[in-house]
């Protein structure tokens, strides 16, 4: 396999392997979009997947390289796959071939996933996060993205879904910033906008020592305010979109949660959260029992 390809599968039947394999991947390493596939329609799910899948592949890549330049290369090799060039294409590499699927037969558009790999470039290296308006942009360009891809494989694209999914992925995104800073700061890589860090006297050395101090809060109680707007907005543009569209959204149910723990003054934000499965399959089938996700 080239680039940056994970293996392949075999079997009598490559499709079902493809979507099997897909569907294994989302459900080891982002279990919330994948419970959250279960409330979509079902003839919905494997391009559902599909796109999770990729979106797994794509952000891992800083996990599965030491340097930058291997991670380079393994971007490179899925924007080449997009775009239809370089060498083996999408035979051997199961992601890849059910992404093809889903995009031709959900009518995705091909530079949304474009951007996100390329966004997540910035993984790779250690500089630090430069502005708030950076951090949007990089939010927008994948967590945004994938809100807004996955409501075109439930439904048809409108205004409404996209204005919809910058708002969800604004908010998901930021809290998930929040809940990864442990990790972050552990292996020395900032997320979290520098400006707004030193905008409250604090700056990346107080970040990577690990400890919560009352410079560092304020920073992030500015971010979580941030995202709590966002998700607000999110919640009521909810109503504006179809039925069929509304189980996309629902990991805003866990990031609601999420961003209430973390807004308690008692909660130190540099001590890692561990959602168990359980947890987030209650929290997702009790938000998908209300009215705003099924519509009334």
């Amino acid at each position: 396999m080239s680039g940056g390809a994970s293996g392949g599968v075999s079997g009598a039947d490559g499709h079902t392997d493809s979507a099997a394999f897909c569907t294994n991947l989302v459900r080891g390493h982002d279990f919330v979009r994948y419970a959250s596939s279960l409330f979509a329609p079902a003839d919905r799910r494997r391009a559902l997947l599909a796109l999770y899948a990729f979106n797994v592949e794509i952000s891992r890549v800083r996990d599965q390289v030491s340097q930058p330049l291997p991670g380079e290369i393994r971007l490179q090799w899925w924007t080449d796959m997009l775009a239809g060039e370089g060498d083996g294409g999408a035979e051997g590499n199961p992601v890849a071939a059910e992404l093809l699927r889903a995009v031709n037969e959900r009518r995705l558009p091909v530079e949304p996933l474009a951007r996100l790999i390329e966004e997540h470039q910035f993984d790779l290296y250690n500089d630090p996060m430069p502005t708030l308006a950076a951090l949007e942009g990089y939010v927008t360009d994948t967590s945004s993205a994938l809100f807004m891809l996955a409501a075109r494989i439930a439904g048809p694209p409108s205004a409404e879904v996209e204005h919809l999914a910058r708002h969800a992925g604004l908010a998901q995104g930021f809290a998930e910033v929040i809940a990864a800073l442990p990790r972050d700061a552990s292996r020395r890589q900032l997320f979290l906008p520098l400006q707004l860090l030193e905008s409250h006297g604090s700056g990346m050395e107080e970040v990577f020592a690990g400890q919560q101090t009352p410079r560092t809060r304020a920073a992030l109680d500015q971010l979580i305010g941030e995202a709590r707007q966002h998700l607000d907005t999110a919640m009521t543009l909810l109503a504006d979109v179809a039925p069929d569209q509304r189980p996309v959204f629902l990991p805003l149910a866990l990031s609601r949660r999420d961003l209430e723990r973390m807004s308690r003054a008692d909660a130190d934000l540099f001590v890692p959260q561990m959602r168990s499965r359980l947890s987030i399959l209650w929290t997702l089938w009790r938000a998908s029992r209300s009215d705003m996700f099924r519509g009334g």
